[in-house]
């Protein structure tokens, strides 16, 4: 069963144009060519990365953190109670008072509500306090002390950026070096000069199996780290991106492999340093950096990545060679890439403008209401001056000189 499996795995027409096969790609006269045997290094580089990390944050980032002025604060714990842990991780982490609930339930919705639906209710705040015999007020300090225990600290996500930064930075240096003289760097149709017989360089070997065992140990810590908004987002991305460069190695796609970890690779580290700096507090640093990453981003992911690479992936092969099923399915992986670059982008953008906006605020020391163009009500007292001692004409002198200087964002 192994065996046929593997036989329909390997077929040549599914990962080579026709008329080329695996035949193509041993080596001969001193020219080295990729294997997929070769990717199994990938793991123990992965297992090593999780070691360096360990230490790299407990002997770098650590330090580096108290050095911007980041400290671990130190959370109290809970008193140790079986029922209402119980009730925590099985129920809810967040129960509310029925007290609460009832202004939002109409009489109508109230009475139709079944049995089940009302013991729900009841079990909340006061029938802990029932279950326990402590007052409502010390359950939900306890509920809220246990929610703090488990959300991660800022040195925690300091050290992961820390270790991110760290590695993408190095990993751009390392490609602009295996790049810089390369004519498919200038010219991208130079990528498929002599495919699929493209001999292996040592500096395209060792980017490859370094980057492949850095996403490999990114996808075993997922478990471990702190868990974010967009996680299923990052799952997939990181199995369509040990998938792209699993596959482009096979196939021999070495050339457009390497510039589209060298192209992701230009904007990830200024997006780890500007995180590492906002948790440290450093706003200024943060927002400048962060601009800087989301033009960069854009620019890379949304003009060059489709416009340029997919482009030469896509549709100038297809005057090369007739299409076969890598060819669609290594495109597809890039397009499953584009997608995701098309949903951060949107969170990127919605971010450079709350950056922006706040930095209008405080450059101008503008309160929020006239940033963003809500107007303060002014009452006047009974001697006919308005509050603050400011009068109306004088009021409306000030925000007309506001709305003229500033735009406002809604």
């Amino acid at each position: 069963m192994l065996e046929w499996v593997s036989e329909v795995f390997w077929q040549e027409r599914l990962w080579f144009p026709e008329g080329l096969g695996w035949a193509d790609l041993e080596d001969r006269d001193g020219q080295v060519y990729a294997k997929a045997r070769d990717l199994w290094v990938a793991l123990p580089i992965a297992v090593l990365f999780l070691v360096i990390r360990q230490v790299f944050e407990r002997y770098v980032a650590t330090p580096l953190a108290s050095l911007l002025g980041l400290k671990e604060t130190v959370r109290r714990r809970v008193t140790h109670n079986l029922m209402l842990e119980s009730y925590y991780c099985n129920t809810t982490k967040n129960p509310t008072p029925v007290r609460m609930l009832q202004p939002t339930l109409s009489q109508e919705h109230t009475s139709s509500l079944s049995a089940v639906c009302v013991c729900a209710l009841q079990g909340s705040v006061e029938k802990l306090s029932e279950q326990t015999g402590w007052t409502e007020r010390q359950v939900q300090r306890w509920f809220r002390r246990r929610r703090n225990q488990d959300r991660p600290n800022l040195l925690k996500k300091f050290c992961e950026a820390s270790w991110r930064f760290a590695f993408y930075l190095l990993a751009f240096i390392g490609g602009l070096v295996a790049l810089i003289d390369k004519p498919w760097l200038y010219d991208l149709k130079e990528m498929w000069k002599g495919f699929p017989t493209l001999t292996l360089l040592p500096s395209q070997y060792w980017y490859y199996m370094l980057e492949l065992g850095f996403y490999t140990s990114l996808l075993f810590s997922l478990a471990s780290d702190v868990k974010r908004k967009d996680f299923r987002e990052q799952v997939i991305h990181h199995v369509a991106t040990i998938l792209l460069i699993s596959f482009s190695w096979c196939v021999n796609y070495i050339r457009a492999g390497t510039l589209i970890m060298f192209m992701h690779d230009s904007a990830d580290y200024l997006l780890e340093s500007a995180k590492m700096f906002n948790y440290a507090r450093w706003k200024n640093a943060c927002n400048y950096i962060f601009i800087l990453f989301a033009a960069i981003f854009i620019v890379t992911r949304l003009i060059i990545f489709p416009f340029r690479i997919m482009y030469c992936t896509w549709v100038y092969p297809v005057t090369l060679y007739p299409p076969f099923f890598g060819y669609y399915f290594f495109n597809g992986l890039l397009m499953v890439l584009l997608c995701l670059h098309v949903f951060w982008a949107a969170l990127i953008i919605r971010l450079a403008f709350r950056f922006l906006s706040n930095n209008i605020n405080s450059h101008t020391g503008l309160g929020r209401h006239e940033v963003v163009g809500r107007r303060r009500e002014v009452r006047p007292r009974g001697d006919g001056r308005v509050r603050g001692g400011r009068t109306d004409e004088k009021w409306r002198d000030k925000e007309k000189r506001t709305s003229s200087e500033w735009p406002r964002y809604t």
